[in-house]
């Protein structure tokens, strides 16, 4: 899996130079963004899974400030970020609107997005309080399932690893 990532991942001194991460300077010179350790990784793909519900178009920024902050692996948070896209945007906000109206036990709203300012004035009243409480609740079990299965198949994989590699003779090829 770390073979994989490693070659996945852009090298830190090109995403240094991006616009959008410009105002972290010389914080992200630090190791501990970019190095592939258990915690780093797994607390930032649990991290950026719940970023995913932000309703916001500022899911890049947000998942590099939280790694900063946090110390955690910034590609794979930033990575994990683009899986809600235009494709998945649209169910995955639905999803979280019918969990917040369960929630909130409000009864769901029939209504058609339209890109104007009317639509946003009028028509977003009876919808963004269960659309917010579906985002957060989403946010927050999608994160929490996502680093507690990343959490263990890493762990998994290292303990059979281990295992393999104490139980063949030392002597023996294949």
């Amino acid at each position: 899996m770390r073979r994989l990532l490693k070659r996945i991942f852009p090298a830190p001194h090109t995403l240094r130079g991006r616009w959008f991460l410009r105002p972290f300077g010389a914080r992200l010179a630090d190791p501990q963004l970019w190095t592939l350790h258990r915690r780093g990784v797994t607390y930032a793909f649990g991290a950026g899974l719940a970023i995913c519900f932000v309703p916001l178009p500022v899911h890049v920024i947000l998942a590099t400030t939280i790694a900063v902050i946090w110390r955690l692996n910034i590609p794979v948070i930033v990575g994990t970020t683009f899986l809600l896209n235009p494709f998945t945007v649209v169910p995955a906000y639905y999803v979280a609107y019918r969990l917040g109206a369960a929630l909130l036990h409000v009864p769901r709203q029939h209504f058609h997005f339209v890109a104007s300012w009317d639509w946003f004035h009028n028509s977003l009243a009876p919808v963004w309080e269960p659309f917010i409480a579906g985002c957060i609740s989403c946010a927050l079990l999608a994160g929490l399932i996502g680093w507690l299965s990343l959490e263990i198949v890493w762990r998994w994989q290292v303990t059979n690893r281990y295992r393999t590699r104490h139980l063949t003779p030392a002597g023996a090829s294949d």
